[in-house]
């Protein structure tokens, strides 16, 4: 037995077990040491925590009384009333230029004038085609005489001679030939109509040639030089762009479509461009379009808005950022927004009570002040903060339009000079 005993002993001492076994102790003690050192820090961490909170200081804003004003924020540019594009239907040179940039135009004033070389030998092509239709009528006119003449004595010998002279052939070749003879005629009379259409068509391109201006107006382009040649194929190149009258302009803007819906005729506006950074000019909502436009996947309205522009510090094509007011409240209690947004903090130590270590470690917001919110949102009705004693007190309020600064209240316990609680800070 002890042979055996000391064989089984000397085989685990070759093996290692025992070794094994003090290792595992080692192990053992040293993980113990760590946790309570881990468990110590969080200690220390939570204890600062908790004199943290403690020495939390509230800031606050005062309740107003005033007037709000809710207002669509919008970028367009601006155009004028009455903007025409002036080209030209002929093809040709352009011989002269009468105006240029700036210069103010009457209805009916020349503004530029084509080669009529080219023009005039067809107005005289077309004279001639004319005279020369006209000159076939007569020619068939005669024809036509001729033929009704031989017909009538055929028919006057037929009846001499008892119906026996001419032969029935010879009669109807003979109103045959009268027939033919109306024919031409007709032909002929048809001709002159498409001649004359011809010579008036080509007058008419002939008149083209002088460019005059179709309105009262100042020219804001011009896209012509003498000695160009312009040619007018599927499309009239636009040679001057006039402006009817500058002194009443157009504001085109491009509304969301999220505020569309409160944006209506007659309503007021300012806006501003960045010629004139330190001025604003009034404007007024002329038209809301009711077809929409997409660009990058934003759909927007087009807003056209009535622009008084008498000193003509105003020109077409600035860009303008416009401040439609949608709606006034005036004598209201107001709010500050920052106020309707804070929400008080658990204290650590009713969180370590409710949620345990990893509650002191990660203040939250109190669940039920999260779904109160969530449930008075529908009706606008939502919770402020003001302190009493030192303690935060809850006011249930029903907030009406909002300029993204204050709000309107609606119904609550608030009063003008009311103290709200905005945020948090914390002395350390």
């Amino acid at each position: 037995m002890k042979s055996n005993i000391n064989s089984e002993s000397n085989i685990s001492r070759t093996l290692g077990i025992d070794q094994s076994q003090n290792h595992r102790k080692h192990l053992k003690r040293w993980l113990i040491i760590a946790l309570l050192a881990i468990v110590g820090g969080t200690s220390a961490v939570v204890w600062k925590m908790v004199e943290v909170s403690d020495s939390m200081q509230y800031q606050t804003q005062k309740v107003q009384r005033g007037n709000l004003t809710m207002t669509v924020t919008a970028t367009g540019n601006l155009e004028p009333t009455n903007q025409v594009d002036v080209g030209t239907e002929v093809s040709g040179t352009v011989e002269t230029v009468e105006v240029d940039y700036n210069d103010h135009v009457k209805i009916g004033q020349v503004l530029a004038r084509l080669d009529i070389s080219k023009l005039q030998a067809q107005v005289l092509k077309s004279k001639a085609a004319l005279e020369s239709a006209r000159a076939k009528v007569l020619e068939t006119q005669a024809t036509v005489n001729e033929t009704r003449n031989e017909l009538a004595r055929l028919k006057r010998v037929w009846e001499l001679s008892d119906k026996k002279v001419p032969s029935q052939h010879d009669m109807d070749a003979a109103h045959a030939a009268l027939q033919r003879a109306l024919a031409a005629e007709t032909i002929a009379k048809a001709q002159v109509s498409e001649a004359q259409a011809t010579l008036e068509s080509n007058e008419t391109d002939l008149s083209k040639a002088v460019i005059h201006s179709p309105i009262n107006g100042i020219v804001l382009t011009r896209s012509v030089e003498p000695g160009q040649t312009v040619a007018a194929s599927l499309q009239s190149p636009v040679l001057f762009t006039l402006a009817e009258d500058l002194t009443k302009m157009e504001l085109h803007v491009d509304v969301d479509e999220a505020d569309v819906g409160q944006v209506k005729e007659g309503q007021e506006a300012t806006f501003a461009v960045d010629a004139h950074p330190n001025r604003t000019f009034p404007a007024l909502i002329a038209q809301v379009r009711y077809g929409s436009q997409t660009v990058n996947g934003v759909v927007t309205y087009k807003t056209v808005l009535n622009v008084d522009n008498s000193d003509l510090s105003l020109r077409p094509g600035m860009t303008a950022t416009a401040d439609i007011t949608v709606k006034k409240v005036e004598n209201a209690i107001l709010l500050p927004n920052a106020a309707l947004r804070f929400a008080p903090l658990i204290k650590e130590k009713e969180a370590a009570s409710n949620g345990g270590l990893f509650s002191k470690l990660l203040p939250r917001r109190p669940r039920s002040s999260q779904e109160q919110r969530k449930n008075d949102i529908v009706d606008n009705k939502q919770h402020v903060w003001t302190l009493r004693d030192g303690q935060l007190i809850a006011i249930a309020v029903i907030t009406g339009v909002t300029d993204g600064k204050m709000t309107e209240v609606i119904n609550g316990d608030i009063e003008p000079g009311m103290e709200l609680v905005v945020d948090t800070t914390r002395e350390r």
